[in-house]
């Protein structure tokens, strides 16, 4: 599929966020894992989500996915059942790492696989932690990458020193540690702290988990009982129309029910420092995390450096801050993010060749990039290479761009959020 968008004169009124993913996916494994019945309300009903809700359907558990809300059944910790065929996660990376968690505690064998992208992404960070907690886990092609084959139980305690600051590897290893044998907790301490969902969502559950800097730690065997989750709306989808109220002129738009996580607030810090007109209003917990409705207007934007422990807390981000970036006045520089290479798509090299495209300046980094801002943008056919993050991004900058702008594979927004265009074009006036 082809989309074609056009430049915007201005963008006005609000948008309500559809849920967040990471938030979604960890409901309903921990719901499935709890004692009763777990409602989800604001649930992302993305394909990335709805993979999730499959595999653990074929794990035994009822899950009810009505209009508004999600009942998850639960079975208790040890209530899984083996699965009667392949769990196939599509194009999930959050399922694949943090369902291998889950899978490793087990008294069966599984088997995992996922469509061409996730096939070809690094599942070797969280083999390593896994097997040395005592799981047997293939990889059936030999590269570390899916299909996993994993061999569970009997799992042991460790203290893991994650070499990359990962959230989906954390969470990985905290819900591994659920199901170790002992009184020993299970410990993660990572260089930077990565998003905090996780370590949420299981003390809401019940889970003993404790955090002190960039190490967390969770006791063995916990008794987890159903909860009630609204899950907050997406920064990460946020971050689209937060960028197109700063960048098109003569708007003005609010983003409501943002979640802001300080963990996941780095967006927010970076705009604020690119001179972003930005204001918070409504501030509120749902389920334990920090939301906000964001009033973004038009602002003139200077560039800035990007690095260091922030980009943990914008990885997903970090696309649309470069189209930002390529909006600014000045150079923007972009580091320590080789965490890019390894997404659905390697981000540096196609924001590098999308934005090429469209007259930016840009150069490619080992780790980030470096921007060369204020030159106009022009339309051009821009290849997302099915990855939603940046279809979303260039769906941005054409609203700014000269001309008309194609995207190819456009579609490939309904990974995260299929009302992505729908929402956009209800801001046009």
């Amino acid at each position: 599929m082809i989309l074609e968008i056009t430049k915007a004169n201005s963008l006005k009124g609000e948008v309500r966020i559809p849920g967040d993913k990471s938030i979604s996916h960890r409901g309903i494994m921990l719901g499935a894992l709890a004692n009763g019945t777990t409602r989800i309300t604001n649930f992302l009903q993305g394909a990335d989500c709805l993979s999730t809700i499959d595999c653990f359907r074929k794990m035994g558990i009822s899950i009810e996915n009505k209009t508004n809300e999600i009942l998850v059944h639960g079975k208790g910790l040890h209530g899984l059942c083996k699965p009667k065929s392949i769990l196939d996660v599509g194009n999930s990376g959050t399922t694949t790492r943090l369902i291998s968690g889950i899978l490793a505690g087990q008294d069966f064998t599984s088997e995992l696989t996922g469509d061409a992208s996730i096939q070809s992404r690094p599942m070797g960070r969280i083999i390593k932690p896994l097997t040395q907690m005592g799981a047997n886990i293939s990889s059936l092609k030999g590269n570390d990458c899916a299909p996993l084959y994993i061999e569970g139980g009997h799992l042991s305690p460790i203290h893991y020193q994650s070499p990359v600051a990962s959230a989906q590897v954390k969470s990985c290893v905290l819900f591994a540690g659920m199901y170790t044998q002992g009184c020993e907790r299970t410990q993660v301490t990572e260089p930077t702290l990565s998003r905090n969902h996780s370590e949420l969502m299981l003390a809401h559950f019940g889970a003993s988990i404790k955090s002190q800097g960039t190490t967390v730690s969770i006791a063995p065997e916990p008794t987890l009982e159903a909860r009630e989750i609204e899950v907050p709306g997406d920064i990460s989808s946020a971050a689209y129309f937060i960028a197109a109220g700063l960048l098109v002129p003569n708007s003005e738009i609010l983003v409501k029910n943002v979640g802001i996580n300080p963990t996941r607030d780095g967006l927010i810090r970076v705009c604020r420092a690119m001179g972003a007109d930005m204001t918070l209003l409504n501030q509120r917990k749902d389920s334990g995390e920090p939301v906000a409705d964001i009033l973004v207007r038009t602002s003139h934007l200077k560039g800035t450096i990007v690095e260091g422990e922030i980009i943990p807390t914008l990885i997903d981000e970090l696309p649309m801050i470069a189209v930002m970036a390529a909006c600014a006045e000045g150079e923007t520089i972009i580091r320590d993010a080789a965490e890019l290479k390894v997404k659905e798509s390697n981000r540096i090299d196609v924001m590098v060749e999308n934005l090429s495209a469209m007259g930016v300046d840009i150069t490619g980094t080992e780790d980030g990039m470096v921007i060369q801002g204020g030159k106009p943008l022009k339309g051009a056919l821009i290849q997302s290479h099915l990855d939603h993050r940046i279809a979303m991004s260039f769906a941005i900058a054409a609203l700014v761009a000269q001309g008309s702008t194609q995207i190819e594979g456009g579609d490939c927004v309904k990974i995260s959020y299929p009302e992505f265009y729908n929402d956009l074009n209800a801001l046009r006036n």
